[in-house]
């Protein structure tokens, strides 16, 4: 998806230099496509253990502490990431309800792009959650 943003951006520049007419509605769909590819990607960073880790005090600790910890606070965040979820979800359902849409040339319904970042966060909250059962059982 991000590709995709990063291409219609290109092609927009190039028509609005070459034609001095951008890709109609841009910046929405820069909006929209950005927000989504990064929530996509806090679930695949959770899955491969990659988001930031600050280990400066603990890395002289024993491998079992550091599970520990770090179970600890993959547990904080798999529930803020399931909060959020929820909360999107609200957000999905009242924006449907109200009919909002995007401040631009497309007026994009939101509803439909808040509810899919409800699901990656869900997703992203469910995938902390296993890394705690797995860093608590000392499988990290």
């Amino acid at each position: 998806m991000l590709l995709g943003v990063a291409l219609m951006v290109t092609a927009s520049v190039l028509m609005r230099w070459l034609f001095s007419q951008p890709v109609t509605g841009d910046v929405e769909m820069v909006q929209v496509g950005g927000g989504l590819a990064v929530l996509a990607f806090l679930a695949h960073g959770t899955a491969m253990r990659t988001n930031i880790f600050v280990d400066s005090f603990t890395s002289r600790l024993p491998a079992r502490v550091n599970d520990a910890i770090d179970g600890f606070w993959n547990l904080v965040w798999g529930v803020v990431a399931l909060v959020l979820a929820e909360r999107m979800v609200v957000g999905a359902l009242e924006a449907e309800g109200n009919g909002s849409v995007t401040m631009g040339l497309l007026g994009i319904p939101l509803w439909w792009a808040i509810g899919i970042g409800a699901a990656c966060f869900a997703v992203t909250g469910l995938i902390a959650l296993g890394w705690t059962a797995r860093l608590l059982r000392g499988r990290g």
